[in-house]
């Protein structure tokens, strides 16, 4: 069972999450009704993770389509995919830089590119849709 975690504000939006003997840096940003999570190359967004349920044994997986997007405003560094691509869940599919740090933007399953809208060196805001997967 996991320790009970402690929280320090490193500057604004930035925040030190020492737990277990591990210390991670997450981001938080967003407006106070929408406020989202930025941690270790994933987004979380309140509302996804209510939506999060488990299957009964037995049933069929069905491939959704599925949005990656930028969690803040950044500059898109590297695009590592393009329409067709297989991915693993994990894989960094885009690369940006914000306030001088790399965000790696990755796959929440496995699947395929389904559309990439942004390219190498764009300018991109917080929401915007990156790539597209089913």
């Amino acid at each position: 069972m996991a320790g009970t975690p402690t929280v320090t504000r490193l500057a604004p939006g930035m925040f030190s999450v020492d737990v277990d003997g591990r210390r991670e840096i997450v981001y938080v940003a967003g407006p106070p009704d929408n406020r989202w999570a930025f941690w270790n190359g994933h987004v979380f967004h309140p509302d996804q993770e209510d939506r999060v349920t488990q299957q009964p044994e037995g049933l069929r997986r069905v491939q959704v389509a599925q949005s990656l997007s930028a969690p803040m405003p950044a500059t898109v560094i590297r695009v590592l995919v393009q329409p067709g691509s297989h991915v693993k869940k994990g894989d960094v599919v885009v690369l940006l830089e914000a306030m001088k740090m790399e965000l790696p933007i990755r796959a929440l399953s496995d699947g395929t590119v389904t559309a990439v809208h942004c390219r190498d060196g764009e300018l991109v805001q917080a929401a915007q849709v990156l790539v597209e997967t089913k």
